[in-house]
């Protein structure tokens, strides 16, 4: 359950129906993934060396890098789940800042502020 004194504490830039929305958004987002991984998972219908065969390299890298790309997804959801259950939500990992409303509601896994995570993109 979340510590509301501490999540208002740390993040009173966020209305209590913010976070609320914020951690809907996070769980449909959590089963989207989930869901999305077990269907590129799933069993292999029978034939499956001939669909194999007639795939070509280019679906099977498609393949691998949407299972990855939920894979990572997945894991930032979690990861905001368990900043909203600690309390340290909506604050930036990297300058301890909050990070701005309207960029938690269009990214509520995001980790960083907008300037952090400029920052940390422009670093090779």
């Amino acid at each position: 359950m979340v510590n509301h004194q501490t999540v208002g504490r740390r993040t009173a830039h966020l209305s209590a129906e913010d976070l609320a929305a914020l951690r809907e958004n996070l769980h449909e987002q959590r089963l989207f993934r989930e869901e999305q991984l077990r269907r590129l998972a799933g069993p292999v219908p029978s034939r499956a060396d001939d669909r194999l065969r007639q795939r070509t390299a280019g679906q099977i890298e498609v393949h691998v890098r949407l299972a990855a790309t939920a894979r990572m997804v997945l894991a930032d959801v979690e990861a905001a789940l368990h900043r909203m259950e600690d309390g340290s939500y909506g604050s930036c990992r990297l300058c301890r800042r909050p990070i701005d409303r309207d960029r938690l509601m269009i990214v509520p896994q995001a980790r960083y502020c907008a300037r952090c995570q400029q920052v940390k993109e422009a670093v090779p």
